[in-house]
């Protein structure tokens, strides 16, 4: 019981010492608080991106077991991977391998009109077999996973598409008419799905129902790659075997085939490593995962350095302290657990404060990454981390202080002799320098960043995308489209339409042409729009050669437009007039005209050879020119009000098609703001050491100050005498951060075929900038003391 009391009157004491020195030294105490608070949120944030990233699709119980078979098609320019399969694949691996579970059809999702009484929704939707929910574990509220689409013309609801079509209605057993063609009935109703997971639908209908008898006869051809197929593997199964084995099958099968492999990419790195280059996986979205995981523990790494530095600067006014501690028995364990302690009591105030700007930036932090991230705070594990995280954030910022104000000799320090501070020099300068070596990095990074994304905003995309509409099309839409084009040009509203079998703001690729004088097996991957007539004046496409589609030409049905690369790739000096076939069909289409080249897919590629086939009926958009105006909101008002009219079973929607091109950047954007935000938070919690590091130096060196002032020295020379230090230290993490900058942003540029090279210029212009802002922030505290009268700082002496 007396070592019980003796150790809470000691931990009592240990907690007096540590506030009265806090409070003691307010200024000191808010650059270490409050550098560390930002340190610590930053990293808080950054932790909850990544676990939100690496979690994706780890909620199904099964996920290392579940894949999708992915499938490699090598031509003469490149390898393509593509996780479209032929469709007897299905049937086959059922019984194909011991190793194979389940495998089940999982089309590629698609928008499409719900209708229940008076409630018209459009959502996204997939048709998948059967085996999906037995496979893919997302967890019905009523229904069996086994039972739910076996029923002919059934549908599954998520909970939140349920309540919009039936309210408070049981949903069970009602039906819901899909797209104004067929009705289907209700037998299951799915939970909302989580926000982590790569699967966005909100309903599921059975493949059969989803696609006609004769669909299914015509792609029963192993040539023919048109559906998706996932498989669940038994557990320990060796996926490496049963590559090889689809690859051999494939081949087999194929006529006259024998480069495609056929592989099982994993359910867990769909989110992460979906990157493929020449046939193999070469990241993703896990590079950043990484980077910004490196960026977190660079941030908070900064923010320790700080709390080391001022208390190592600072330990001459506790030298005393330890030598009495010293005398009267501490051991030099005692010590170091105070000041432990200590450091852990500020890194508790610092995750308080920091949990406190967590919650303030989460919702513009959430608006950034379009998630919806949060802190569990119910969750006692998330306690368990937190507790954790503090004692190991404590332990590292204060274990150099702890050693290092431990050691001191009581006698010398007791005497006067001990001149402290020192030893701690060195260490000190190595510190900042290395704040400063990645504050210098995510400043270069951020610059490169940036000015990739403007280097690709301003390329020229190849057609107009100023007033350019987008909508969805519809059977009804597509009988009554006529008549649609002539109200909206009557009004003033639209200038011309087109129709396409893609939106034109992504391509149908991986499509084989032959033509007069191709190499005995050339075989080039090429890009692929069924459009309709006026489709270049619609876009506003330049045509190199010949003409567009038009009605006043019968022979148009079988008429084909090239872009410049595809003529440029084909190596034919006169295409207009040429004969082409589409492989591996037999029918023939002849080259009307050359159109340049548009950016329809990735900003950040080369523009793939390509072409456009005339099949007005084959429409999935319809893509309308709107005439110049001042009120888009009329406009749009009055196009409405004609779809309303000649449309009227579909809800109106639509979109521009420079706001879906520019969703193309949305994923560097965010990683190019972050890496603006953090880089910012970096060099202020850098600049807040530098700035509490001066001003200490500065009021220990106040008396040097007032003799070299009485001998003469002027202000400029003190100022000067001052920043060559810290000057020193700037270029020494410049030094180190130009040749890794260098190294780790050519890098990341190499990944984009279309990208800047890399200025040198930016290195020495970002650490010139480095320099002058710290010589700046040292500059601010010498002049302060060296203005002051030394009359002042030496009447004692």
């Amino acid at each position: 019981i007396s070592k019980i009391f003796l150790h809470s009157l000691m931990l009592r004491n240990y907690l007096n010492i540590a506030f009265r020195n806090l409070r003691r030294n307010t200024v000191y105490s808010f650059i270490n608080i409050g550098g560390l608070a930002v340190g610590i949120a930053s990293t808080i944030l950054i932790f909850l991106w990544v676990w939100d990233e690496v979690t994706f699709d780890r909620f199904h119980k099964n996920a290392d077991q579940l894949g999708v078979l992915m499938l490699n098609n090598f031509y003469s320019d490149k390898t393509v991977t593509s996780s479209s399969v032929p469709l007897p694949l299905y049937e086959l691996l059922k019984s194909y391998d011991p190793k194979i579970q389940k495998t089940c059809i999982s089309f590629f999702g698609w928008k499409e009109v719900l209708s229940a009484g008076e409630n018209k929704i459009v959502r996204e939707g997939k048709a998948v077999s059967e085996e999906f929910l037995t496979m893919f574990r997302f967890p019905l509220q009523q229904g069996s996973a086994e039972r739910v689409l076996k029923e002919p013309n059934s549908i599954v609801l998520t909970e939140a598409l349920a309540q919009s079509l039936f309210g408070d209605k049981n949903p069970m057993g009602q039906f819901v008419r899909l797209g104004n063609q067929r009705d289907l009935k209700v037998t299951g109703i799915l939970k909302n799905l989580p926000s982590n997971s790569r699967n966005t639908f909100e309903f599921l209908v059975a493949w059969t129902d989803f696609v006609s008898p004769q669909w299914i006869i015509e792609k029963s051809n192993w040539n023919d790659e048109s559906v998706q197929i996932a498989i669940e593997l038994n557990e320990g199964a060796n996926k490496q075997d049963l590559n090889a084995s689809l690859t051999k099958l494939i081949r087999e099968k194929r006529s006259g085939e024998n480069k495609s492999e056929l592989f099982l990419f994993p359910l867990t790195d769909w989110r992460l490593r979906s990157n493929f280059e020449g046939g193999k996986q070469v990241g993703g979205l896990i590079d950043y995962v990484i980077a910004f995981s490196l960026i977190g523990f660079f941030i908070l790494l900064i923010a320790c350095i700080n709390f080391m530095n001022l208390a190592t600067a600072r330990s001459e006014r506790r030298a005393r302290e330890v030598g009495v501690r010293k005398c009267v028995g501490s051991s030099r364990k005692e010590l170091m657990v105070q000041f432990l302690g200590e450091s852990v009591i500020v890194t508790t105030l610092a995750f308080l404060i920091s949990l406190v700007l967590v919650q303030l930036s989460l919702p513009l932090f959430n608006n950034l990454v379009e998630k919806k991230l949060l802190i569990q705070y119910a969750d006692p594990l998330v306690w368990c981390l937190s507790i954790a995280f503090i004692l190991f954030v404590g332990t590292i910022a204060g274990s150099y202080p702890a050693f290092y104000l431990s050691s001191f000799n009581p006698v010398k320090v007791l005497k006067g002799n001990l001149y402290v501070g020192r030893r701690s020099i060195a260490p000190r300068r190595v510190l900042v320098s290395v704040q400063f070596f990645f504050s210098i990095l995510l400043i270069i990074g951020t610059i490169v960043i940036l000015t990739q994304i403007n280097f690709v905003k301003a390329r020229d995309v190849g057609y107009d995308r100023e007033n350019l509409v987008m909508v969805t099309a519809n059977i009804e839409m597509i009988k009554n489209l006529p008549e649609i084009e002539k109200e909206l040009q009557a009004i003033g509203v639209a200038k011309s339409i087109t129709v396409s079998s893609n939106r034109i703001t992504q391509v149908d690729k991986h499509h084989q042409l032959d033509w007069p004088g191709r190499i005995d097996g050339e075989n080039i991957s090429f890009t692929r729009i069924m459009t309709g007539y006026h489709f270049t004046e619609t876009l506003g496409v330049k045509i190199l050669e010949g003409r567009d589609f038009s009605e006043d030409f019968v022979s148009d049905s079988s008429a084909i437009l090239l872009n410049k690369t595809a003529v440029e790739t084909m190596g034919v000096k006169n295409p207009v007039g040429m004969q082409v076939q589409l492989m591996p069909y037999e029918k023939k289409w002849t080259v009307v005209g050359v159109v340049d080249d548009m950016i329809m897919d990735s900003p950040f590629e080369e523009v793939e050879p390509g072409f456009f086939m005339c099949i007005p009926t084959w429409v999935e958009d319809v893509t309308i020119r709107l005439n110049k105006t001042t009120d888009m909101s009329k406009t749009l008002a009055d196009m409405e009000s004609v779809f309303k009219k000649l449309n009227p079973s579909n809800p109106f929607e639509y979109s521009f098609v420079d706001q879906k091109f520019a969703k193309k950047f949305s994923e560097i954007n965010m990683i190019g703001t972050l890496v603006s935000v953090f880089a910012f938070l970096a060099i202020v919690i850098t600049c807040l050491g530098i700035f509490g590091l001066a001003a200490f130096t500065a009021e220990q060196r106040t008396k040097e100050i007032g003799i070299r002032k009485v001998m003469g020295a002027t202000i400029v020379s003190i100022v000067n005498l001052f920043t060559k230090d810290f000057s020193r230290l700037v270029i020494w993490g410049f030094t180190l951060a130009g040749p890794v900058a260098w190294w780790v942003l050519t890098e990341y540029l190499n990944r984009y075929t279309y990208h800047i090279d890399f200025s040198w210029w930016i290195i020495p212009a970002v650490g010139i900038i480095a320099l002058m802002l710290a010589v700046l922030i040292v500059s601010s505290q010498v002049i302060k003391v060296a203005l002051s009268s030394p009359s002042k700082s030496l009447r004692n002496d």
